[in-house]
């Protein structure tokens, strides 16, 4: 849609008020019956309870030092856990103003951080900045945190409207307006205006949902929505017709969500004559969420993705109304207030706007299916002896937030994971640089993927596999794929591998991988990853035990074509926590120009 398009539609909206965007939430009544509401205790609860933590405690200087460690380190996490730490309590005073309004001393609270947020020397934090930014143009920068805040700030002034001091209202129109308005008009285009991720979703996201309820000028409206709304249609472009998110589901929540708060503003705003959800894709996207869970909290977790993931739900109940054939989650899967490490406002704030009370099942429905464009196979299968999980993907090795995981698979069984996908690690410059592979959560070393004349799969969209074969079926599941394109082996012709799910009550996944080469390879390992610390019963069979008496999964192979080597590793997880894990290495002992070996997990 073009500006005089979108200018004509601007000139006929409703003026911005607080009962058009927030209906639910227009003056005292909804804030009364929130705190009077069963559905939200918990997180009202636990919004106090951050209160009182940060009661007594001072703002955290965000101080020179810190600010420059990135760039001499390459460290993220000393600045950024301050950095958000300020956003956690913008987020818990903003929402005890409105749940408990005769407590003057949460809105001065308030006032302290906004005031000192406004005090920031940018609203980026360093990893997103230029190696070495000058600082006549550090407002020019807009990454995915600066636009948060200005949507954040946006929203806390509308919400609170005539609560907040003129002087705050104020500074925060005018640090918006220095931020993220004029720079997006002025100093653009941004790289991530034509991302098919979430970075497009998150930044024009709330560039636009910040100018929805801010900007008062018609024809500035109308320009930042027509940059706003293409890049909306490129985050859309970044999904298949099969609305997988090839980012995981931790970054579906995010920019999707951010996605959905944009749009849901957008639809009120011009009373329903811009609408996203009316297309069919965006609902396959919405129901991405129910289809990627395999056991319990556990998910399909490739790319940079967490293995645990809790659900929204306020963004998820607003989806089941506004998407058809959207599941309303297990209640038992809600993030808690602090579950957000980067302490987000828009998501916190829906959590209490968006909850409908109803009646949700204690868990999901079993269910198999099969996401051709991911090229992802997704399993949740239900028996007399408990929930268990399947997964494995192909794709190419240029996927958003790639891995070098092609041919990767990942099984849990009554709530634990057996063959493990260690998903994202600690975010670093090297990490998302050169050296990124190196990591073991990126490389094909961390994951469950052979190992060939001692090389690894290579980077690149020219890595990639066909998939021969997918079915999803009432008694099994299958994924055959040719993976000898992930490999950069010169003599590698074919790698075939097969991978059968048998939902049975105690069901088991045969895996088979069939070579051919030109020659003989000078080595060839078949590695398996796990969290388990693996135990070998005997030549032939190893167990790997469960946590709780009575789980696990035991791997059988054949001792006269292989020998297991375990292994023992470490990394650093997303929040610089050294975790362990082990490989199981399985070294053909005599490798010819053609071989096949099977694997059965069995769960006991």
């Amino acid at each position: 849609m073009n500006k005089q398009e979108l200018m004509a539609i601007v000139e006929d909206m409703k003026p911005a008020d607080l009962s058009l965007y927030y209906p639910q939430g227009d003056g005292a009544a909804f804030w009364t019956g929130a705190l009077a509401s069963g559905a939200l205790q918990a997180d009202i609860e636990e919004i106090r309870a951050e209160a009182r933590r940060l009661d007594g405690q001072p703002i955290p200087v965000l101080t020179y030092s810190t600010f420059t460690l990135y760039a001499r380190t390459g460290s993220r996490l000393e600045y950024e856990r301050l950095y958000f730490d300020r956003r956690r309590r913008l987020n818990t005073f903003a929402l005890l103003s409105l749940l408990e309004p005769e407590r003057a001393d949460w809105l001065e609270k308030l006032g302290d951080i906004v005031w000192a947020i406004c005090d920031e020397y940018t609203w980026c934090v360093p990893a997103h900045l230029p190696a070495a930014p000058e600082a006549s143009g550090i407002d020019r920068h807009i990454d995915l945190f600066s636009a948060e805040t200005g949507f954040a700030l946006s929203e806390i002034l509308v919400l609170l409207g005539d609560r907040l001091a003129p002087l705050l209202k104020d500074r925060i129109r005018q640090e918006v307006q220095k931020r993220i308005f004029r720079p997006f008009l002025a100093h653009g285009p941004y790289f991530w205006e034509t991302s098919t991720h979430n970075w497009a979703a998150v930044c024009a996201g709330s560039v636009g949902a910040a100018a929805l309820l801010l900007v008062e000028d018609d024809s500035m409206l109308a320009d930042i929505l027509t940059k706003t709304e293409s890049s909306m249609n490129y985050y859309l472009q970044g999904f298949g017709d099969d609305g997988a998110c090839q980012e995981g589901l931790g970054y579906w929540n995010y920019g999707f969500g951010y996605f959905t708060y944009y749009s849901d503003l957008l639809r009120a705003r011009s009373r329903g004559r811009l609408d996203w959800f009316k297309q069919e894709k965006v609902a396959r996207i919405a129901r991405f969420q129910q289809q990627c869970f395999i056991d319990g909290s556990y998910v399909a977790n490739f790319s940079d993705s967490q293995p645990r993931v809790k659900v929204h739900m306020g963004l998820s109940h607003y989806l089941t109304e506004a998407c058809d054939g959207v599941l309303r989650p297990p209640s038992g899967l809600r993030a808690p207030f602090t579950e957000d490490h980067c302490s987000r406002f828009a998501p916190a704030l829906r959590n209490l706007l968006w909850v409908r009370a109803g009646k949700e099942k204690e868990a999901w429905e079993a269910g198999s299916r099969y996401l051709p464009d991911a090229a992802w196979l997704v399993s949740r299968h239900v028996s007399a002896a408990g929930a268990f999980g399947f997964a494995a993907k192909g794709g190419h090795n240029d996927e958003p937030h790639n891995h070098n995981d092609l041919g990767q698979f990942i099984l849990s069984g009554r709530g634990e994971i057996f063959a493990a996908d260690l998903g994202c690690g600690e975010y670093t410059a090297d990490y998302f640089g050169a050296g990124r592979y190196g990591y073991d959560c990126n490389g094909s070393q961390g994951h469950s993927v052979p190992v060939i004349d001692g090389q690894y799969q290579g980077a690149g969209r020219e890595f990639r596999v066909v998939v021969l074969h997918a079915s999803a079926e009432e008694e099994r599941d299958e994924l055959t794929l040719e993976l000898a394109g992930a490999y950069p082996v010169s003599g590698l012709k074919s790698l075939v591998r097969s991978l059968i799910w048998h939902k049975e009550e105690r069901p088991r996944l045969e895996l088979t991988d069939t070579w051919q080469y030109d020659g003989t390879p000078a080595s060839w390992t078949e590695r398996f990853v796990t969290w388990r610390r693996p135990e070998l019963l005997h030549p032939g069979s190893v167990l790997l035990p469960g946590e709780t008496a009575g789980n696990g999964a035991v791997v059988a192979y054949d001792p006269q074509l292989v020998q297991l080597e375990i292994n023992a590793h470490v990394y650093n997880n997303h929040y610089g926590r050294e975790t362990p894990w082990h490989s199981l290495d399985f070294h053909v002992l005599r490798p010819e120009a053609e071989g096949v070996l099977r694997f059965t997990f069995q769960f006991l």
